[in-house]
């Protein structure tokens, strides 16, 4: 039976606190061992780095971010789009610079296809120019490889008060 490819990739700015919480998560995550057909990546701020990578071919990209949406920090969220629906997420999931509509805007401009998207988010508590996390989002990042380690797995993590899970991005 044939595996299905997944990208996770850990997005943010370290150096604006708790905007580094994906790049915490891919760290915590290379400690787990995930299964081979695994790729898991720090692009930081790099969305044309992003987009060159997905035109390797995934079945699944799994986006690790801050993503400020009103929530009490440290609260994770599992959004799950379509490549094409994510414009509306950008002010959500973009407090660094990249723009996840613009990064699968480039890969479909470049013909390749990020399959199932999914965006692992953290509330944040304060985006602003420090390094560290907040206590609020450093505890959040052991559920946050639980949740992305589940979803490599092909599991659908289940709803609770620490973790949203948002309707279609579309619907």
């Amino acid at each position: 039976m044939k595996r299905p490819r997944v990208l996770v990739a850990g997005i943010g700015n370290i150096f604006l606190g708790d905007d580094g919480f994906g790049i915490e998560v891919v760290k915590e995550l290379e400690q787990v061992g995930l299964p081979s057909w695994v790729q898991i990546a720090d692009y930081g701020i790099d969305g044309t780095h992003l987009a060159h990578e997905l035109l390797g071919g995934y079945d699944t990209t799994i986006l690790i971010d801050a993503t400020p949406r009103g929530d009490a920090p440290g609260t994770l969220c599992l959004i799950e789009a379509e490549a094409g629906d994510l414009e509306p997420l950008s002010a959500a999931v973009d407090a660094h610079g990249m723009r996840p509509d613009a990064v699968f805007r480039l890969l479909r401009m470049l013909g390749g296809d990020a399959g199932r998207v999914i965006v692992v988010g953290c509330e944040p508590a304060s985006v602003a120019h420090r390094i560290g996390l907040s206590p609020p989002v450093e505890a959040a990042v052991d559920r946050a490889v639980t949740v992305v380690t589940d979803l490599a797995w092909g599991a659908t993590p289940q709803p609770s008060p620490e973790l949203l899970v948002l309707p279609h991005a579309s619907g």
